[in-house]
Formats: C-alpha cells, structure tokens, sequence
C-alpha cells in the first residue's frame, strides 16, 4: 500500500485497487474464524489489520470518487 500511495496514483488508479488473490483467501480464511471462533490471538490480531487497512482503503477510494466528481 506504501508503493502505490508513494506512486502519486491518479483517482481512477486508487478507485481499482483491489486485494491480491491471495490476501482475499486469507481474509476469508480469518473472516470464518473470527465467526467460528477458532481464531488464535496472533490471527485475530493480523484480522484487525485486514479491517483497518480495508477501511483506509474505503476512505481513499471515497476521496477519489470525489475528486472526479469534482473535476467533471
């Protein structure tokens, strides 16, 4: 996330970011634990920064939205 920001990434670049196949696998991995209850501590902890990141990035993409709007 540090690269793409350091990027100077323009709105439309920010609006299509997406997570990695890989990083969706494991949320979902820790996403069925977490309503399972089968999460260790060290798991529960790596799910807190999945959704702290997830809604940075939901700021951002909002952020962007409006620059477009803005500049129509």
């Amino acid at each position: 996330m540090i690269d793409v920001l350091l990027s100077a990434p323009r709105p439309e670049d920010v609006i299509a970011l997406r997570p990695s196949p890989t990083a969706q696998e494991r949320l979902r991995y820790l996403l069925d634990g977490s309503r399972n209850t089968t999460l260790n501590d060290a798991e529960r902890a790596e799910l807190e920064s999945y959704l702290q990141l997830e809604h940075f990035v939901r700021r951002l993409k909002i952020r962007a939205h409006e620059k477009l709007a803005a500049s129509v």
